[in-house]
């Protein structure tokens, strides 16, 4: 299954037997971006700020008050079920005076977060891979030009006596095609980090 990020920021609204959920959802690529965005969308005189985020493997998510499990954890479960990554979810209560009861509570966060993602704008997750290459000072103009026609963006650049060591990330099903044009154009003298 591929996974998706945000295109941009989200939220939505919803209220629940008088209680008002706000959910917000903001793309992230670190778990200190995640922090900084709670940070920011938390609504210092709401009954509870309630998140969750999902980066990869790692994930994290807070009550924040609320019953053990009826919060963090569906707001969680909301990410996952969208088809989500590298996301972080906020979703704010203002309490409206009726007990909601740990299923409502349950269907009340997860609600407001999964309906915040289905009608944000999505962005397709690509694998990427980190390449490196040294090329002569003759290759490196050439080296330069191919790399946006495969979608590779440059990370780093150091140059020694004979040419110049270059790094850069790209999708990793432009990897091979990439190399073959790279050698190719260079009559073989490009020499990649992983070829030894």
């Amino acid at each position: 299954m591929t996974l998706d990020t945000l295109a941009a920021p989200a939220q939505h609204t919803i209220e629940v037997r008088h209680s008002r959920f706000l959910a917000r959802a903001a793309p992230i690529a670190s778990p200190a971006d995640a922090a900084a965005f709670l940070r920011e969308v938390a609504v210092p005189d709401a009954t509870h700020n309630c998140w969750a985020w999902r980066l990869g493997g790692d994930y994290r998510s807070s009550d924040d008050g609320e019953p053990a499990g009826t919060a963090g954890r569906p707001i969680l479960a909301a990410i996952d079920g969208q088809g989500y990554d590298r996301v972080a979810v906020v979703v704010t209560r203002w309490f409206g005076g009726i007990k909601l009861g740990a299923g409502g509570l349950v269907r009340a966060y997860g609600g407001a977060a999964a309906e915040c993602l289905r009608l944000a704008e999505r962005l397709p997750l690509v694998d990427t891979v980190t390449l490196a290459v040294h090329v002569g000072f003759e290759d490196i103009s050439l080296l330069h030009h191919l790399l946006p026609a495969f979608g590779a963006v440059k990370q780093a650049e150091s140059f020694d006596a004979e040419g110049a060591r270059i790094a850069f990330e790209l999708p990793a099903d432009q990897a091979g095609a990439l190399k073959t044009r790279l050698r190719d154009a260079t009559r073989d003298r490009a020499r990649f980090d992983d070829e030894g």
